[in-house]
């Protein structure tokens, strides 16, 4: 007797649906068929995912916004200045150099052993580099490193006075 390979499954969204089993082992092909009665339909499945994406578009774009507007004051507060490089990365670097400095600042002197003058002094390296890239480059530095990264920094990477 030959094992089946076709399966009729009813879903968990209600929808009853063949499914061939064939490329699965016989012997797993009932404990794949009990698994599938517990979800949706494949339909139901891509319908739901479709429905959800727009809120987490939605989401993700609410977030950048409030990202890129905590890192704007931030900027205007410690007179950072703004940074060059192409349109779609200034956001994205506007917020890495943010997130980058907070994390250096809770690093080095909230939890490490800088002075408000060593701090001081990191942030006027920081005012340097003002290539929108090396700050997305640095996004997963720690931010106890960006005292070297800073060192490490080129003139391709720090603004020209000259030019601005």
């Amino acid at each position: 007797m030959t094992i089946r390979t076709h399966w009729d499954i009813e879903h968990a969204c209600g929808h009853e649906v063949t499914h061939d089993l064939s490329e699965r082992a016989a012997d797993r092909r009932a404990g794949f068929a009990r698994w599938l009665a517990v979800r949706d339909c494949t339909d139901c499945w891509k319908a739901s995912r479709q429905a959800d994406a727009p809120s987490k578009q939605e989401w993700l774009k609410a977030k950048r916004t409030q990202e890129e507007q905590a890192a704007a004051e931030w900027a205007q507060k410690f007179e950072m200045p703004p940074l060059d490089g192409p349109e779609r990365a200034l956001g994205w670097g506007e917020r890495t150099r943010h997130q980058l400095m907070t994390a250096a600042h809770t690093a080095l002197v909230i939890e490490g052993t800088w002075q408000d003058e060593d701090w001081a002094r990191l942030e006027d390296k920081a005012r340097t580099v003002t290539r929108a890239g090396w700050w997305i480059d640095q996004r997963d530095a720690d931010g106890a490193d960006l005292p070297e990264l800073l060192d490490a920094a080129t003139e391709h990477d720090r603004g020209n006075p000259l030019c601005k």
